[in-house]
């Protein structure tokens, strides 16, 4: 009898909505008080949401792509708005904004790697995630190797 509901269980799991639990993921970033380490967490968060996007995309579940996708361009720009938040020059605190940079820049191979999986008729659905994070990125690249105007 146990095993039956365990079992149950675990089905639920692998059916339930990719994109409510994904966005759960969000909202703790977002009540995360350490503007770091929220932006290292909403970073993971759009790492997931590229794996939700590919699952989704294999379940041929377009409404849970573009979801994964949107999520995909929330968190990323949450991740560079907590980090222009704390004031920080990149160049001189650089341990948040390069962990950043390294993330930004796997994300965007992954998102590279997933919209050339595609068919050729959803690769849109990627750009403006896609596009959000090559900002991101080359903003944190060029506030490290620049640093702050005065």
């Amino acid at each position: 009898m146990k095993a039956s509901k365990l079992a149950l269980f675990v089905a639920a799991l692998a059916f339930a909505p990719v994109g409510g639990m994904l966005h759960a993921d969000l909202k703790s970033a977002i009540n995360e008080h350490d503007l770091g380490k929220r932006s290292k967490l909403a970073l993971e968060n759009a790492a997931a949401c590229v794996k939700a996007a590919r699952e989704a995309y294999q379940h041929g579940d377009d409404a849970g792509l573009k979801a994964a996708a949107s999520e995909i361009e929330e968190s990323v720009g949450l991740a560079w708005d907590s980090l222009q938040s704390t004031g920080k020059n990149p160049r001189s605190s650089p341990k948040w904004f390069k962990q950043a940079e390294i993330t930004t820049r796997d994300l965007l191979k992954k998102l590279d790697t997933l919209q050339h999986d595609l068919a050729f008729e959803e690769r849109p659905v990627l750009e403006k995630a896609k596009a959000r994070t090559q900002k991101v990125h080359d903003d944190l690249l060029l506030g490290l190797m620049e640093g702050k105007h005065k």
